[in-house]
């Protein structure tokens, strides 16, 4: 059976929030411990919840003493080396996302005038009827294409002359 996708905001249900927390904090409890056995790492997990009087402290109150005390014993610098609060987490979302969506355009244009360059040669397009951007651009996709003819020719003739000795 396949899980809703949860909206993630404020629920305003008491009872439905207080059973979602419990569940989620045992949750969050649950993947700290994987990390640290499964990762050989030291992590610590401080809740505090308007449900329980005192914060519930895992692994336990001296095991998070002794990890929030490592990483006070840090450099302010080192400190806030890999630190991020949401919104400079979502800004290098963003940047990568952007990134990659530039990237896998620049790609598809390639591919594009690779395929323009192809159908001028087999005269189903003319130069005429292109663009200057187009025409532009299939000039880069042809010296790039004759770039690696040429380096290919210079391979086989080095190929042939080794053959030769």
């Amino acid at each position: 059976m396949t899980r809703n996708k949860v909206k993630l905001e404020y629920i305003a249900n008491d009872s439905a929030r207080k059973s979602t927390f419990k569940k989620r904090k045992k949750g969050l409890l649950k993947k700290v411990e994987e990390l640290t056995t499964l990762c050989g790492v030291d992590a610590c997990a401080i809740i505090y919840s308007p449900y329980d009087a005192r914060p519930e402290v895992w692994p336990s109150q001296v095991g998070a003493r002794r990890v929030l005390a490592r990483f006070m014993n840090l450099s302010q610098e080192e400190q806030e080396k890999k630190m991020l609060d949401q919104e400079t987490y979502l800004r290098q979302r963003i940047a990568k996302a952007s990134q990659q969506l530039e990237k896998i355009r620049d790609e598809n244009r390639e591919r594009e005038m690779s395929e323009l360059m192809h159908q001028c040669l087999g005269g189903v397009t003319s130069l005429e009827e292109l663009s200057l951007k187009d025409t532009m651009d299939l000039c880069l996709v042809a010296d790039k294409t004759l770039e690696l003819i040429d380096k290919r020719i210079e391979f086989l003739h080095k190929t042939e002359e080794d053959d030769d000795d």
